[in-house]
């Protein structure tokens, strides 16, 4: 049976299609070997033929989650296969995170350490545990707070967000409307005064938090309260979170040598690339670890996954960059992941996320 889509586009497969694919990725992440039909049945006490196994693993190589890299080879996950198995093949490794938890707890408490320090050995830690490269942000020393914003019409087609800050700085940008037709279009009076009834409501919820924390907020009545400007309240919000991550500090690093190591890693030129961004370019991978696109469904937390080449930066596009951030209270003020190949044990290293920002949260707000 070949794989559907649903509405979405999502792919729809079979339950035997998810068993293939979730054995296959296992193989590869354990063994770094292509794997062909005969092997998975006798590793997987699969109770069906080779030729069954084959044939699904060709709709799966069709739907371009596995593929062959070489003619006569066994098949390996590409990204989207990868993607699939982390959003919906794979269970919380909750043993492994409480024992990753404790571990932490054991080795570093507060009192023995000072936090820069503290932060510098959960680093280690983390790099051992996962068997990938830890990444972890100093926290944010200065918070900014907002004091005003106010939205202003310029004409039928924008709109000009202004931010002021505490110390009275401004920052502006144009929004685009979305595009009315001619029965439909803004009337300027109308608008000024819906702008102005927006204003007010946004400056209620947003007026003296710190812009770190603007992420936080609950947006959920935005759309009912002023439906008509659904898309543009969703542009609005999209352009207020870039504009108030936390501002670029320091990036601690631990486990280099061993991920390396990898046969991922065996061509020098690669290695060079991806030493030079984690050395001399951090501000580069520095917003990568804010990104907010949580993982909630299987682990209900907010774990960034990005896989491959949903990477933008082209030396990590044949790894796996796993986050999550740490919190002071509500404020969001610095972030922890993991740097890996994608062939990687995805399970045990959102774990260790996890419990690492749970960890340092905790540890800020003691």
């Amino acid at each position: 049976m070949p794989a559907s889509k649903d509405k979405s586009g999502s792919l729809n497969l079979t339950s035997r299609q998810q068993q293939v694919l979730w054995a296959t990725v296992r193989h590869y992440i354990s063994t770094a070997e292509p794997v062909g039909s005969k092997a998975l049945v006798e590793e997987y006490d699969f109770s069906v033929s080779s030729a069954t196994i084959r044939n699904a693993m060709g709709v799966l190589e069709r739907a371009g989650l596995l593929y062959q890299p070489h003619t006569s080879a066994g098949r390996i996950p590409s990204d989207s296969g990868y993607r699939i198995y982390v959003d919906k093949l794979i269970q919380p490794s909750g043993g492994f995170a409480l024992q990753v938890e404790q571990l932490l707890s054991q080795n570093l408490r507060r009192e023995d350490w000072g936090f820069d320090h503290l932060l510098q050995r959960a680093a280690q830690i983390l790099a051992t545990l996962s068997g990938c490269i830890a990444l972890i942000t100093v926290p944010q020393t200065c918070l900014v707070y907002l004091r005003h914003l106010q939205l202003v019409s310029l004409n039928h087609r924008q709109v000009m967000l202004i931010i002021v800050t505490d110390a009275y700085a401004t920052q502006s940008v144009v929004l685009d409307l979305p595009k009315a037709s001619e029965e439909e279009a803004y009337d300027l009076d109308q608008l000024e005064r819906d702008l102005q009834i927006l204003s007010n409501f946004l400056n209620s919820k947003l007026r003296g938090r710190s812009l770190n924390e603007l992420a936080a907020v609950d947006w959920s009545g935005l759309d009912r309260e002023f439906g008509s400007y659904t898309d543009f309240l969703r542009l609005l919000l999209v352009e207020l979170n870039r504009r108030t991550r936390p501002l670029p500090t320091q990036i601690l690093i631990s486990g280099i040598s061993e991920v390396l190591r990898q046969p991922e890693f065996s061509e020098l030129q690669q290695v060079q690339t991806i030493l030079h961004l984690l050395e001399e370019e951090q501000e580069q991978l520095w917003p990568l670890m804010f990104e907010p696109t949580p993982l909630e469904d299987a682990f209900g937390k907010r774990v960034t996954v990005r896989i491959g080449s949903e990477n933008p930066l082209e030396p990590m596009q044949s790894c796996t960059l796993i986050s999550s951030v740490y919190r002071r209270g509500e404020t969001t003020v610095g972030s922890v992941g993991v740097l890996g190949p994608t062939r990687m044990a995805y399970e045990n290293a959102i774990a260790v996320v996890e419990a690492a920002s749970d960890y340092l949260s905790d540890t800020l707000n003691s």
